[in-house]
């Protein structure tokens, strides 16, 4: 399992992480890996990642725009449907109703947008044009209708 840090623009988050000593602690026993985006992090358990996330609250607050939880090759889930899953007020199935899209371009997140149920990125390849990556995240419910609405 992979967690994802997407940092805000202006930010390069890998080498804030390895700039402050108290980040440095936290990750000790963790390889984060640069990308264009942001940190990738390995974790071996979803209890794990979402530990992590908790232990650099500060600096997501601060220096991260979303955090993605990797739960099999290429299918990402926000924080609080990994809260969901984890506290097994959700179960994992094949497909999910409640998705969205988050391009990343020039290196921070540039666009969101919260697709119809059972649709899914390929079904707006005008989304991913310009973007360097796009990643197609399940979200919660309530995360879904808020958004969705807006």
């Amino acid at each position: 399992m992979n967690l994802l840090f997407i940092q805000k623009q202006g930010i390069d988050l890998y080498n804030t992480l390895l700039s402050s000593e108290t980040s440095r602690g936290i990750l000790r026993f963790y390889r984060p890996v640069k990308t264009d985006y942001g940190v990738i992090i390995e974790n071996a358990t979803l209890g794990n990642a979402l530990s992590l996330t908790s232990e650099l609250n500060w600096y997501k607050r601060r220096y991260i725009s979303d955090v993605l939880f990797e739960i099999s090759p290429d299918l990402f889930c926000t924080h609080e449907f990994a809260l969901d899953i984890y506290s097994r007020d959700k179960k994992m199935k094949e497909t999910w109703n409640y998705t969205k899209l988050i391009g990343v371009n020039l290196g921070f997140t540039s666009n969101v947008m919260f697709i119809q149920p059972h649709s899914s990125k390929e079904d707006h390849p005008e989304f991913g044009e310009d973007m360097s990556f796009v990643f197609e995240v399940w979200c919660s419910e309530e995360e879904w209708t808020e958004g969705f609405n807006e």
